[in-house]
């Protein structure tokens, strides 16, 4: 799932809550699909309903099952967690007891806690299914902990009688409303004009004005509404689970494709033991999450990212060389400009292999990527252009140098290398889609 840091510079005359009020505008003015998953809760009478939307770029969603503590359960989740197994993104319990956990933002706050710490967060999830029954058991269970643990996530958690608990970084709060929707923001903190900024948000409230129904058609419609698809390679949400705290029962729906489901009767499934299952094995063949599984970035394929490193190892190195070149020639040498020029370019684009080595949403999202946060990670969007206009140049440079001997042979040598790793780093942009600005 996404995450965000979100740096405080001081202003003049200027509060840490206006501050923090114009921060939370700057985030819901832009693009909000690189925040992962929504989700909704519906009562009627004494029938619950739990909706769940993950959106993750990851390929290895599994639903699985475990007879544990006072309560079997049911898990869905998608990132692999060493030994703990994978980390839970949804469940559900045999008392009817539901969650869903959420990317968010909250500032960090000092506060003194006497709380148990969360050690190991995958773990203290799985446990709260397998140990409490209802709303309340889980609010006392989650006090006892330093719950802050969690500063980028919300989680929501309905039990059968439609009651819902909101766990923020610094809050609990209960709830019991026939209808609830949530996304990637703590409630706390965000007006309802700001959520509503949110499409997913906006649209699940909007889906809900009317009508509100626990039929399996109405949730599913309701689920779809509030899905993503992103338009560069079809990638958005992951998985869709809706749970029925009643009859206790799941129906998953794959890729947000929601012409397919499958059903689990949680009953049923731990009467055959613990076991785990790939969800992808049991939908159709979906084209376009077979597409985002070919998707080769350097977060996902390793010779990509050793390639990226490697390049801005290069890109330093070349730095460093031509600097102290141009220190102890003193620009005596014929085409020291080339050498000069080659410092600030070297800079700026170590710099990008970097943000490429580090940033996962770059990959996903149309050219120019936009960064709220950053100004200089907006700018670096333009680098592949910066470096497609200066491709041929420099292999003209390249075969000048050769030709006229006019360097040392290691100059020579690096400069041959950098224009050959522009080159194939032009490959990868061009791969990426990073060019498509051309046609925005």
């Amino acid at each position: 799932m996404f995450s965000m840091n979100v740096f405080f510079i001081y202003i003049p005359k200027m509060t840490k809550t206006s501050l923090f009020s114009l921060t939370l505008l700057f985030l819901f003015c832009i693009d909000r699909s690189s925040w992962a998953c929504s989700g909704y809760k519906i009562t009627i009478g004494d029938k619950t309903i739990l909706g769940s939307n993950e959106d993750a770029w990851r390929t290895t969603p599994h639903i699985w099952f475990e007879n544990e503590g006072r309560f079997g359960a049911a898990f869905t989740g998608s990132r692999f967690d060493g030994s703990n197994g994978y980390a839970p993104q949804a469940g559900m319990n045999e008392a009817g007891l539901a969650f869903e956990r959420l990317a968010s933002y909250h500032p960090k706050l000092k506060v003194k806690s006497g709380q148990l710490s969360i050690n190991n967060p995958t773990q203290y999830l799985i446990d709260i299914l397998h140990n409490c029954k209802d709303i309340e058991e889980v609010k006392n269970y989650i006090s006892k902990y330093d719950y802050s643990y969690f500063t980028e996530d919300v989680f929501l958690y309905v039990d059968k009688t439609g009651k819902y608990l909101i766990v923020e970084p610094y809050k609990l709060t209960m709830g019991n409303d026939a209808s609830y929707v949530i996304s990637n923001f703590c409630p706390s903190i965000t007006s309802s004009q700001q959520a509503h900024q949110l499409a997913r948000y906006h649209n699940g409230v909007s889906f809900l004005s009317n009508k509100i129904d626990t039929m399996l058609a109405f949730c599913t419609a309701l689920s779809d509404t509030m899905h993503v698809c992103r338009n560069k390679i079809g990638d958005g949400t992951l998985l869709t689970s809706i749970w029925d705290l009643k009859e206790g029962g799941v129906n998953l729906y794959f890729y947000h494709d929601y012409t397919h489901t499958v059903h689990f009767d949680l009953q049923q499934e731990l009467a055959k033991g613990d076991h785990i299952l790939p969800i992808q094995n049991l939908f159709p063949t979906n084209v376009e999450f077979n597409k985002l599984g070919q998707y080769k970035t350097p977060k996902n394929f390793l010779p990509l990212g050793i390639f990226i490193v490697a390049a801005g190892g290069l890109f330093f190195f070349t730095t460093v060389f031509f600097a102290l070149l141009l220190i102890r020639e003193k620009f005596s040498q014929n085409n020291s400009y080339l050498q000069l020029a080659m410092i600030p370019l070297s800079l700026v684009m170590m710099y990008y292999m970097y943000l490429l080595s580090g940033s996962i949403n770059v990959f996903y999202f149309s050219a120019p990527y936009k960064d709220v946060n950053n100004l200089w990670v907006s700018l670096s969007s333009y680098l592949p252009i910066l470096l497609l206009i200066l491709i041929f140049p420099a292999f003209l440079i390249t075969i000048k140098l050769w030709k006229e001997n006019v360097w040392g042979l290691f100059a020579r040598c690096l400069f041959t290398l950098n224009s050959v790793v522009y080159s194939m780093l032009i490959a990868c942009f061009f791969y990426w889609h990073f060019y498509d600005i051309f046609t925005q």
